[in-house]
């Protein structure tokens, strides 16, 4: 009798330096479909949008017997009714763009250049090692320059922070993005790399550790974070010599044209660097190359020109500051409607990605929202926030949940964290409740 032709479940996709997971096939070993159509994994997805929104423009209208009416901002979510909460009543801490960006993942006001360690890097130190990028982080825009309100300015391109001194920087290019997702980081030569730099580690942590002990106070807090960084590197390292077995097979795949390498540099329209950056998120979790994500729609004290959508002529920023001006309020709602449609997209494309047991958005927590209300005053009460997704059945979407008045949005926090696994009972050790009507 000839023995069938069979392939482990495990088999990659190899070509041109980049590496793939194939979907379950038949020919795959008989444990294949059990094991790829075991439970899929939960991701954790925060998208940042700058500059707050008008409130009028964004508050829904609550409905007699139950349910809610969308306002004109989020009008674009109507068919994703089902899938997503608005939430309500919660408020940020700090003042201005740069500390209303910084608490936006931590519940911290950045002191001192000092913050908390943020919801995604948390999940990501929970369950990073499980996948071979432990999180990303993509954006549109890179640190600017300056001070505002005392804290540099460039703090304000991210939300992630992996310490109290250290912030991650998102990726705003989309073909170095693609690359660190997909680029080859197995064979021969990427070894004989990862042993080199093995062994420049070595080095490195042994000279660093013997010049901690004869440093001063504030060196030592660089040296602390001098090794942490180096201990970042060392991970990846081991990941490449020893890669982990993998916990969960994707059960499809996507097509050739999706992916298809970005061209170099820097798109020039914004419409379409802010889609590609949000296919990009797909793709790095559709084919489980992480479980945590961070995007950027911009720079926290962004002055993106909207010049492209009709009648829009003024920077984000600037609109934002409408002093109540018919027509800036009229671009600033604009702007933020698009932003919702990208937003839309964004959900819609995870709805349509089969994952066996459900599609891509019911195994997600995704968080949407910004750091202040309002951009005329910096407005931080109230926030404008969603949260969409089912997370493998720990969230309950398609409500508007009004929290306590005058809540921490840290207590929001905890609750996507508690949904994601973590084992906590307060967030930053300042969001000491959950937010009722969001879990299951």
């Amino acid at each position: 009798m000839t023995t069938p032709f069979r392939i482990s479940r495990r088999t990659l996709l190899r070509g041109a330096g980049a590496t793939l997971a194939l979907p379950w096939l038949e020919i795959m070993s008989g444990t294949a479909r059990a094991a790829s159509s075991a439970g899929a994994p939960t991701r954790l997805l925060t998208v940042f949008q700058p500059n707050g929104v008008f409130p009028k423009a964004w508050d829904v209208t609550d409905l007699p017997g139950g349910g809610f009416e969308l306002s004109p901002i989020l009008s674009p979510l109507k068919s994703l009714m089902g899938d997503f909460s608005v939430v309500s009543g919660l408020d940020n801490v700090g003042r201005g763009h740069v500390q209303l960006t910084g608490s936006f993942l931590t519940g911290h006001t950045i002191t001192d250049k000092k913050n908390g360690v943020s919801l995604d890097q948390q999940v990501a130190q929970k369950i990073g090692h499980l996948t071979p990028l432990p999180s990303i982080e993509l954006g549109t825009e890179p640190p600017r320059q300056g001070n505002a309100s005392g804290e540099p300015i460039a703090y304000a391109n991210t939300v992630s922070w992996s310490s109290e001194t250290t912030r991650v920087s998102p990726e705003i290019n989309p073909q170095v993005a693609f690359d660190r997702l997909f680029r080859s980081h197995s064979g021969p030569e990427a070894e004989r790399r990862a042993m080199n730099r093995r062994s420049v580690i070595d080095l490195v942590m042994e000279d660093a550790k013997s010049l901690r002990k004869r440093a001063s106070g504030p060196d030592q807090q660089k040296l602390d974070e001098y090794l942490e960084a180096v201990r970042g590197v060392e991970v990846r390292v081991e990941k490449t010599l020893h890669p982990p077995q993998r916990d969960w097979t994707p059960p499809t795949s996507p097509s050739d044209a999706e992916m298809e390498r970005p061209a170099p540099g820097i798109p020039k329209r914004r419409d379409e660097h802010l889609r590609l950056m949000m296919d990009l998120m797909l793709l790095a979790f559709w084919t489980d190359n992480t479980r945590v994500g961070t995007l950027m729609t911009a720079h926290g004290f962004s002055r993106q020109n909207f010049s492209f959508l009709e009648g829009v002529s003024s920077d984000h920023h600037g609109m934002s500051h409408h002093k109540n001006k018919p027509d800036a309020i009229a671009e600033y709602t604009k702007v933020s409607t698009w932003y919702i449609e990208q937003f839309a997209y964004l959900l819609g494309r995870m709805k349509e990605i089969d994952e066996g047991d459900g599609s891509l958005l019911d195994h997600s927590v995704v968080l949407y929202g910004s750091g202040m209300k309002d951009g005329n005053g910096h407005i931080k009460d109230d926030l404008p926030l969603l949260v969409a997704g089912r997370g493998n059945g720990a969230l309950k979407p398609g409500s508007h949940v009004k929290a306590e008045k005058g809540s921490p949005h840290s207590n929001l926090l905890l609750t996507m964290g508690q949904a994601m696994g973590l084992e906590i009972d307060n967030f930053n050790e300042v969001g000491q409740h959950t937010v009722g009507g969001l879990l299951a």
